[in-house]
């Protein structure tokens, strides 16, 4: 790891489309860095940030780089915490433009990660850029940057991680936006203030292999498992709570390792992933699963692992600022929501209010992913009215 001397602050603002379009450039699909980390850090010193580079590493994972820029050494310190990694752009055959070429055809931006989250993380500087130019670099605070390459992976050498070192140093996060995309259609609908809980289940069932036309003889595991996954399917979770919508089990994969078709299985596993709310544990999770396993009966494996925890920002000054300055500059008022996937937001809120918005998701992490470059703009401007509402009593 590395800190670069803060330079005097520069007073030209960065233009958030073509920092977008660069970083699009770097191919810095996970775990690589790919060269947008140190774009970044070259933008961020320029501008006085004092930038440390920071490598982490773990038994059976990639090593990965990631970035901590901050500006200033005071409290309140406000992050914008992100991700430059992307995920891999599949067959390029389907695109109909280069992945990492930062195209822009009818007012449209596309590459990987232009949405999820380039986009977001170039609005991040561009936001900061225009405020220190508009305020000079003593504002009565801090702003930072925590970026990881490894938010699309395992997650385990990336926020987490830096989060842990800027503890172990004494530095505290006050208040933390993510650029996470939140919109489903159109920029300005929806602020996350938390996130469902990710729970994964690998449920075996144990029967006795045998010749299909003496099933007297066997004990069928495929059909065991298949009555045990259709009682969990029969009975929903719940009916969701105050901030979250119900609770969802899907079963993603079936196997019985059956090459031919006159064997009785004697063993049948399933994959399945549960995305809940506040009003379930991992540990009522389980019982649940339990509970249907042990009406149907027999031997099974049931092994589970906790991708993510569920959590809430209860409605407040953060969600209130972003939300304001969302419908300031868009005209739409948005909802307070939980709705979507996971986001590294579940390791930022043990250290302090966490929020989410960014752009138009309806394109992440498929091909052809593109964004509105008017929305580029518009993001970078919500951005920077929430700096100026967060230090408006500086």
């Amino acid at each position: 790891m590395s800190a670069n001397p803060t330079p005097p602050a520069s007073n030209s603002a960065v233009d958030p489309v073509e920092l977008a379009r660069a970083l699009i450039r770097c191919p810095s699909v996970t775990p690589a860095e790919g060269g947008a980390l140190a774009l970044l850090e070259a933008r961020l010193a320029a501008l006085g940030f004092a930038c440390h580079r920071l490598k982490f590493s773990a038994p059976g994972t990639p090593d990965v780089e990631n970035l901590y820029a901050r500006l200033g050494s005071g409290k309140p310190n406000f992050c914008f915490a992100g991700h430059t990694d992307v995920v891999p752009v599949g067959d390029t055959k389907g695109w109909t433009r280069d992945p990492f070429g930062a195209d822009i055809v009818d007012g449209m931006l596309y590459g990987r990660g232009a949405a999820d989250m380039k986009g977001a993380v170039a609005a991040f500087v561009a936001a900061a850029s225009r405020f220190i130019a508009a305020r000079g670099p003593s504002f009565g605070g801090s702003i930072s940057l925590l970026i990881t390459g490894d938010e699309e992976g395992p997650s385990i050498n990336g926020t987490r991680k830096v989060l842990e070192w800027l503890k172990a140093r004494g530095e505290t996060l006050e208040a933390c936006l993510v650029g996470e995309p939140t919109n489903p259609t159109q920029l300005g609908e929806a602020v996350k203030i938390g996130r469902r809980g990710n729970f994964y289940a690998t449920l075996t069932a144990l029967g006795t292999q045998g010749h299909t036309a003496y099933p007297h003889f066997a004990d069928n595991a495929a059909h065991r498992i298949v009555r045990m996954l259709a009682a969990m399917l029969a009975e929903p979770l719940d009916q969701g709570s105050e901030h979250f919508e119900p609770s969802t089990l899907q079963v993603a994969t079936i196997d019985v390792g059956n090459s031919a078709g006159n064997i009785v299985p004697g063993r049948a596993s399933a994959r399945l992933n549960i995305r809940f709310n506040d009003r379930h544990t991992p540990q009522s999770l389980e019982a649940w699963l339990r509970r249907h396993c042990d009406a149907v009966g027999g031997k099974y494996e049931l092994a589970v692992e906790l991708s993510g925890p569920v959590f809430l920002t209860p409605p407040g000054k953060l969600s209130a600022l972003i939300a304001s300055a969302v419908e300031r500059h868009t005209g739409l008022k948005p909802t307070l929501g939980t709705a979507g996937g996971t986001s590294d937001a579940r390791f930022i809120k043990d250290y302090c209010p966490v929020a989410e918005f960014g752009l138009v998701g309806q394109t992440m992490h498929k091909v052809d992913e593109r964004v509105p470059v008017a929305d580029l703009e518009r993001l970078a401007a919500i951005y920077r009215t929430v700096l100026e509402g967060f230090f408006a009593g500086s």
